[in-house]
């Protein structure tokens, strides 16, 4: 497994994601996940499934220090009086002393100012209930902000990223900061595995479309992927995305694909005012749909 260091920490490229996994599924597709390989595993408050979680990692034969777990605090939780007890009670559901990586989930839904949320991130940082901290559907000024506002360096941004969602300026700002980009909804709900063209790469090399998208974002730098799925089948599959290698061609083809109404994760209440230029007015996107013609 591919490893990306950011700001001290060491994350697997690639993890297992169990957004919209109820607790049956993670219960049935969880085991042979960590069968097959995976060690990266990604839950949130929110989700409702990290009892389950906790339950398949406490019965699992790999030992935890092998595991790199995340969760995310729900913006319910930001307040002093109920952010440390809001991590207890995930730290009891997921059966374990600490978590590898803590996120705030979204930027907004809370009155909380941003400095006293990073406070408490540090704080619970400090009694060793997480080892490392970040943030998730930032902006790249929100990540700024918060960088310069945290004690403990923060190790990554959880967003989505997919080939029609250009995410240039989150992933530069990262990069200034040492932090990580971790990619979620990289199947853009399907859409990746019937494109045309990631069909056409991937018989090239012998993959299937959603195997090109994933190695598409762990193959740029510093970025972390979720893959999810509840077919037992496509574990394996996802996993295999770290024996080829995209061209530089091939890898501008799909940068080119983006799209200036490319998001499909944005809840009203919650996402902050997102980045970037149109992608007819970004240069760099004018730059690599050349390239893509090239083809």
């Amino acid at each position: 497994m591919q490893i990306i260091n950011a700001n001290g920490a060491a994350i697997p490229a690639l993890g297992f994601g169990t957004f919209r996994m109820n607790e049956r599924q993670v219960a049935a597709v969880l085991p042979r996940a960590l069968q097959v390989g995976f060690r990266h595993i990604d839950t949130a408050q929110i989700y409702e499934n990290e009892a389950a979680v906790g339950s398949v990692l406490q019965k699992s034969s790999v030992p935890r220090a092998d595991i790199f777990l995340t969760t995310k605090i729900w913006v319910t939780e930001f307040a002093p009086k109920r952010f440390r007890a809001s991590v207890e009670a995930s730290l009891r559901r997921l059966q374990t002393d600490y978590v590898d990586l803590l996120l705030l989930h979204w930027p907004g839904g809370s009155n909380v100012p941003r400095k006293v949320q990073i406070a408490e991130l540090n704080d619970v940082r400090a009694r060793g209930m997480t080892r490392h901290i970040g943030v998730s559907n930032y902006s790249t000024a929100q990540m700024s902000e918060a960088a310069a506002l945290s004690n403990a360096p923060l190790v990554t941004n959880q967003v989505e990223y997919h080939p029609w969602l250009s995410q240039s300026a989150v992933l530069a700002r990262a990069r200034e900061l040492g932090m990580s980009v971790t990619a979620y909804y990289a199947m853009a709900n399907g859409r990746s595995a019937r494109d045309p063209l990631l069909r056409e790469i991937g018989g090239r090399h012998g993959k299937s479309a959603a195997q090109v998208a994933l190695r598409w974002l762990v193959q740029q730098q510093n970025v972390v992927a979720l893959s999810k799925t509840a077919n037992l089948d496509r574990l394996e599959e996802n996993l295999s995305v770290f024996d080829f290698a995209l061209s530089d061609a091939e890898m501008n083809a799909i940068f080119a694909l983006a799209e200036p109404q490319g998001r499909l994760v944005s809840p009203a209440n919650l996402a902050p005012k997102w980045d970037g230029l149109s992608t007819e007015e970004d240069p760099w996107h004018r730059l690599i749909a050349r390239l893509r013609s090239w083809l």
